[in-house]
């Protein structure tokens, strides 16, 4: 079977981490795109943006994003302008994923992670390592989720959000549009949209303008 031509989408630490979930039987990784010229690799080739201009046939995972620059990830992703047919999913081989799920495209699923039953994940939304979701949550797109997070049944997570790593939310809550949560925050009660929260309980957080 002829190997399908991948590249990630940008060079940051996600889509290194990313590396580790690739079957390269199934996979021919060719390396990054990058927007900034400057950065380099001894181990990785970084293309421009054309590279999707010359190779029509590259599927591609789209990775950008943390705590700090989340809320831009719909523009940067929706920027390269290809079709949601060239966008691939990558789970680890180490990742369990229960009956039921639905899973959209663009989707990154990091070794140890639980998926249980009847969960939706629609689409370009990264999960990192140990993290757990459980039956019937939804996970809408552009969300980024952490490492270690447990997230209990029946709970929506709004689209756009950066859950931090270690975060634990109840059970048939919901999670506003992009909200930035804490690390290590516990969430007990639903939150609203474009909240940003930490602590245990978790409380809304008063940034400096």
């Amino acid at each position: 079977m002829q190997k399908k031509k991948l590249i990630f989408f940008p060079f940051n630490g996600n889509g290194i981490e990313a590396l580790d979930c690739v079957d390269f039987d199934k996979y021919d990784f060719i390396g990054f795109i990058d927007d900034d010229p400057q950065k380099k690799s001894s181990e990785f080739d970084i293309f421009p943006r054309s590279i999707l201009d010359i190779y029509k046939e590259l599927l591609v995972l789209a990775v950008p994003g943390s705590s700090l620059s989340f809320k831009k990830r719909p523009e940067i992703i929706n920027s390269l302008k290809i079709s949601n047919k060239q966008y691939t999913t990558i789970i680890h081989p180490n990742a369990s994923v229960g009956k039921n799920v639905k899973m959209g495209y663009n989707c990154l699923i990091m070794a140890g992670v639980v998926i249980t039953s009847n969960a939706r994940l629609n689409n370009h939304i990264a999960i990192l390592p140990n993290s757990v979701i459980h039956h019937d949550v939804i996970v809408n797109d552009y969300t980024l989720i952490g490492s270690n997070v447990v997230i209990a049944g029946s709970t929506t997570i709004g689209s756009n959000c950066y859950i931090g790593s270690g975060t634990n939310i109840t059970n048939g809550i919901s999670i506003g549009d992009s909200s930035l949560i804490g690390l290590g925050s516990n969430i007990i009660k639903s939150i609203p949209e474009n909240s940003t929260v930490a602590g245990n309980p978790a409380k809304e957080l008063m940034l400096a303008k």
